[in-house]
């Protein structure tokens, strides 16, 4: 079958271009997204080299057919990929496809077969978010230490802005306006669209404090708002690593406190923000704006109502008794006797 497609485009040919400048320069997606979609085709070539036994210097365009995709998926599935990351790793190589065959015509075919490759159905499943004592008792742990004074400053943050994780760790120090009476952060989102988000005084109290102690004269230099330092090199903080700390204060609230959910990650702080800044009256499409989300539709994933909300809505329906109506006729006593079948 190989030996049939020689003459072909070989399909890694491009990636480099797709990923390096394509994505990055000319489109302008984060780098985020674009390591995203490097992890998706670098999925795709190990599954084409260990499960296939064909080398990145041979695989074609002509042999990713539709079979071999829907081969690629079952692969991540053995992986233990949810359907919702099974769906990312697909749309980018859709989408790696539409460029090439926008560069090379002859691939449209190709391309045409792959886009018509199902997505995965990902259950819809209720998004847990955290009761206002358990976010209380979570920001609580922290010690009062150097580090502890650190991590609760993050917490703090993540939660009253509802920023994602990544725009707080890409945060500089000058992006910290907390001197005046309106207090806010300036976040790079998506993108790169950048938006200002409000935060409350005690928020920027929380951050003054920790700025005094992790960038003062004599600290590791660097413009980094948060910062970890490995072979006295301060770099940017990695996800995973608050991840791991938000996870162990949760288990430690849990002893004080049961209402904390089981499995606490930091986008959590978000959803739950965001749902708390909607239960509280704040119209949607401000929300959304908060959020810096692209679409109102993905806003409304956050709206949640509360049970208040649901009795209010439901006490604000007239009953039956109250909406009985009246007689049209209820003061013609003659026509009320004629359709009565009366005189």
């Amino acid at each position: 079958m190989r030996n049939n497609h020689r003459s072909a485009p070989l399909f890694f040919s491009m990636t480099y271009e797709f990923l390096e400048i394509y994505l990055s320069k000319q489109c302008g997606r984060s780098p985020h997204t674009v390591e995203s979609y490097r992890d998706a085709l670098s999925l795709f070539r190990r599954y084409i080299l260990h499960t296939l036994g064909i080398s990145i210097g041979a695989f074609t365009f002509a042999e990713c057919t539709r079979e071999c995709v829907l081969g690629f998926m079952d692969y991540l599935t053995e992986l233990k990929s949810k359907p919702g990351t099974r769906n990312q790793r697909l749309a980018a190589l859709k989408s790696y496809l539409m460029f090439a065959a926008d560069k090379d015509v002859t691939l449209q075919s190709s391309e045409l077969e792959i886009r018509r490759v199902p997505q995965c159905r990902v259950p819809k499943t209720e998004k847990t978010v955290i009761p206002e004592n358990a976010m209380a008792a979570i920001l609580q742990q922290p010690p009062n230490t150097k580090l502890g004074l650190r991590d609760r400053a993050m917490m703090v943050l993540l939660y009253d802005s509802g920023a994602r994780l990544a725009e707080i760790l890409g945060l500089n120090v000058s992006d910290a306006a907390i001197a005046g009476d309106n207090p806010y952060i300036r976040v790079n989102g998506k993108g790169s669209k950048q938006r200002i988000v409000p935060i409350s005084a005690k928020t920027a109290k929380h951050l003054a404090q920790y700025i005094s102690v992790y960038h003062t004269k004599g600290r590791q230099e660097t413009d980094l708002l948060f910062f970890t330092v490995i072979k006295n090199v301060a770099g940017m903080m990695s996800e995973g690593n608050v991840e791991r700390f938000v996870k162990e204060y949760a288990r430690k609230a849990q002893c004080s406190c049961p209402s904390v959910p089981d499995h606490v990650h930091p986008h959590m702080f978000r959803r739950t923000r965001a749902t708390q800044l909607y239960q509280n009256g704040v119209s949607l499409p401000l929300v959304s704006r908060l959020l810096g989300h692209a679409s109102l539709q993905t806003t409304q994933l956050y709206a949640k109502p509360s049970l208040k909300m649901l009795r209010e809505a439901i006490e604000s329906v007239e009953t039956l008794e109250q909406k009985a109506e009246k007689p049209i006729w209820e003061e013609d006593e003659a026509m009320m006797a004629k359709l009565s079948g009366l005189r």
